[in-house]
């Protein structure tokens, strides 16, 4: 009779030390939900970086072969003007692109 208590004991813990690392060990539930939830935090970062990577690309075949797109790119980042301009900038503007350009520009 003894015998079997101490069996059973010994099953009984066992059974509770395996269902706790079962839920809350090194690899257990909740560790495995907030890796999870790590790598579905990371692969949306390599998601959005590859989406910015197509997007410089782009822009960079763009500079490379399309001058009118590299004119207005320039004109818009640098605040350049054809000779026969005049640039405005007002206070408070943050993108640096150009305000009042006439309607008709003509290449110099």
């Amino acid at each position: 009779m003894f015998a079997r208590r101490a069996v059973l004991a010994v099953l009984v813990t066992l059974t509770l030390v395996f269902a706790y690392n079962l839920i809350w060990g090194k690899s257990g539930a909740i560790a495995y939900t907030e890796r999870k939830s790590r790598c579905d935090a990371l692969e949306e970062r390599i998601r959005l970086v590859e989406a910015d990577n197509l997007e410089l690309s782009r822009e960079i075949r763009l500079l490379q072969s399309d001058e009118k797109y590299m004119e207005k790119t320039i004109r818009n980042r640098l605040n350049f003007v054809r000779s026969n301009e005049i640039l405005y900038i007002f206070p408070g503007e943050t993108k640096g692109e150009v305000v009042g350009a006439p309607p008709h520009e003509t290449k110099d």
